[in-house]
């Protein structure tokens, strides 16, 4: 879910450009903190909401909002095509270089801030966490922590988060410019309708 989810999203074009202008390793360690810090926080709150509402209302919740995304995902797969794809990439890519240049004038707080990190360390966190925050594979967590096992899920997203994330670090640049965003959302769109469906016809006991 985490893979088809974050290929190609903006948090996935924040690691390949800064690994373009950093260490790939510092730039790698912030942004996995950042999201497996996100990840646990997403279990957690997929293992609260239970205790406040009913496993059979939670259970409902997640297969509409597993649908919800589903169908969203092969809406944008059947309206993009090349061009359109590649001019959206485009634009993302240029959103987060601004987000990025906009960080290199805070020379103060970069100062402050190095006696506890490194400030690319700090970058690369911080701009992961916030555009994390609220992002589908979030809620998808979120969702799924509520009626499977919490360890499996923070697990599993832990090792997609992983291997996303590496792979857009190692080979970023060339993956966010030709990544096939309509193919992406297709195969998450059918992802998240088995997710439905599964949950669906085998609601927890």
């Amino acid at each position: 879910m985490i893979l088809v989810s974050e290929m190609g999203d903006e948090t996935f074009i924040i690691a390949a450009l800064m690994a373009m202008r950093h260490p790939k390793a510092i730039v790698l360690s912030g942004a996995l903190t950042a999201l497996i810090i996100m990840t646990v926080l997403s279990t957690g709150l997929g293992r609260v909401v239970p205790n406040l509402i009913s496993r059979k209302h939670t259970n409902s919740a997640a297969t509409v909002l597993y649908l919800f995304f589903g169908l969203r995902l092969l809406y944008i797969a059947w309206r993009s095509d090349s061009k359109t794809s590649a001019a959206s990439q485009k634009k993302e890519i240029d959103e987060v270089e601004e987000k990025l240049e906009s960080q290199q004038g805070k020379s103060s707080y970069r100062r402050f801030f190095s006696r506890f990190c490194t400030p690319i360390f700090l970058e690369s966190f911080i701009l992961t966490f916030l555009a994390e925050w609220g992002d589908r594979s979030q809620i998808a967590t979120i969702a799924l922590a509520t009626h499977k096992n919490a360890v499996g899920v923070a697990i599993g997203a832990t090792i997609g988060h992983t291997i996303c994330t590496s792979i857009a670090v190692v080979g970023g640049s060339m993956l966010a410019s030709k990544i096939s965003q309509g193919k992406v959302a297709t195969i998450g769109g059918l992802l998240f309708l088995g997710f439905s469906l599964s949950s669906y016809f085998y609601p927890p006991m």
